[in-house]
């Protein structure tokens, strides 16, 4: 199979050159619109700096099953309507934190836009999971 690959690649080179740019330009695109993404690490040590701040926008069905420590918990579809909440939090950044890292980064976009410190969690809480880091119930 790699062998019929390899031949397919070499015969298509053109095809294969234009699927591998615009790939690259859907990556870069799509780190950029959902600002800044941290890993894991990253979120560890700026939650025990205490210069940050978790936002768990999972459904709270989906967070009383097992989040992060510390996390508040505000499903993405209200967000936007209660960040009058969040402006005790507006000196820190704030994480957000969603099932596998989808939905976080257009939420993230408008919190910037909202003049907050935004980052959201690379890989969301599958990655915390995989990483066998504690979650909380």
């Amino acid at each position: 199979m790699v062998e019929k690959l390899l031949q397919f690649a070499t015969d298509n080179l053109l095809l294969v050159a234009i699927f591998v740019v615009l790939l690259v330009l859907l990556l870069l695109n799509e780190m950029r619109r959902g600002g800044k993404s941290l890993s894991n690490g990253q979120l560890t040590a700026l939650v025990n700096a205490d210069k940050a701040v978790v936002i768990d926008v999972r459904p709270s069905k989906e967070y009383a099953a097992g989040h992060i420590v510390g996390a508040l918990n505000i499903p993405h579809d209200k967000l936007l309507g209660r960040v009058g909440e969040l402006e005790k939090y507006k000196g820190k950044t704030l994480i957000l934190a969603d099932t596998m890292g989808q939905q976080a980064g257009a939420l993230c976009r408008e919190l910037l836009k909202s003049g907050f410190d935004a980052a959201r969690l690379s890989g969301g809480v599958s990655s915390w999971k995989a990483d066998n880091l504690p979650l909380v119930k």
